[in-house]
C-alpha cells in the first residue's frame, strides 16, 4: 500500500515514517507538514492511504477530507490526533474517515490503524470506547427530553446530524447518494416529528443539540 503522510510535528512525523519504513507491506510515497500540499500530492499520486494530522497549517485534516469527499478522490484517510471531540469525531466519520488514531496510542496502534483500513475495514483507537459510551448515553437523553425525538428514522437522524455539522442539502444528498429535493422531504419530516418551524428552527435545534445527537 501506498502512503502519503502529513504531520507538521516533525518528530512525530519522523517516527511515523520510521514505522510505515519498517513495514514490508507499506511503502512511503510522499510526507509533508503543510495540509495544502498533501492535498496537492494526494491528488497527483492517488495514495491508497493518507495518513494526516487534523491541526495542519496551510490546511487542517478536515480540509482536506472535505475535499476528498466533494472531489471522490480515490483514497482512504486514517486521521492522527489529540481531539477527542465529539463534533470533530462525528464530521470524519460523516466525510468516509475510516481511522481515527490518538496520538497517545502506541505505534502498534498507528500501523494497526493503516493496515485496517487498507483492507477496507474502520479503526477507531481502543480508547475512544468511554466516548462513544458517553456520547450513546447523550443521545439517548434526546430520546425522553424531546418529543418526538423517538419517532425519528436513522436516516432523518443522521440527516439532523450532518446539519449539525453545517453540511448543506447538496453535500447531504451527495451522501447518501440521492436528490436534493428527498432530503428536503427528510427535513421537513423532520422538523414535523419534532414540532419544530422552518429550516432555520431546525438549524437552531441541531446546533444546540450537536453534542448529543
Amino acid at each position: 500500500m501506498n502512503i502519503l503522510l502529513a504531520e507538521d510535528h516533525p518528530i512525530y512525523r519522523e517516527g511515523i515514517r520510521r514505522l510505515v519504513e519498517a513495514d514490508s507491506k507499506l511503502t512511503l510515497v510522499f510526507e509533508t507538514a503543510d495540509g495544502q500540499e498533501a492535498l496537492n500530492q494526494a491528488r497527483a499520486l492517488e495514495p491508497d492511504i493518507a495518513v494526516i494530522d487534523i491541526n495542519m497549517p496551510g490546511m487542517s485534516g478536515l480540509d482536506i477530507a472535505r475535499a476528498r469527499f466533494k472531489e471522490q478522490l480515490p483514497f482512504e484517510i486514517v486521521f492522527l490526533t489529540m481531539y477527542r471531540d465529539p463534533d470533530i469525531f462525528n464530521e470524519a466519520v460523516d466525510l468516509g474517515v475510516k481511522g481515527y488514531v490518538l496520538k497517545d496510542s502506541s505505534s502498534g496502534e498507528i500501523c494497526q490503524a493503516i493496515l485496517a483500513v487498507g483492507k477496507g475495514n474502520t479503526w477507531y483507537s481502543p480508547s475512544l470506547g468511554e466516548f462513544f459510551l458517553n456520547h450513546k448515553a447523550k443521545a439517548n437523553q434526546l430520546d425522553t427530553e424531546v418529543p418526538g425525538f423517538e419517532m425519528l428514522t436513522p436516516t432523518e437522524r443522521k440527516v439532523l446530524h450532518m446539519i449539525a455539522s453545517d453540511r448543506t442539502t447538496k453535500e447531504i444528498a451527495a451522501e447518501f447518494g440521492i436528490s436534493p429535493r428527498t432530503i428536503d422531504n427528510h427535513r421537513s419530516n423532520i422538523c414535523g416529528k419534532l414540532g419544530i418551524s422552518g429550516s432555520h428552527g431546525l438549524l437552531k435545534f441541531a446546533f444546540e443539540n450537536r453534542f448529543r445527537l
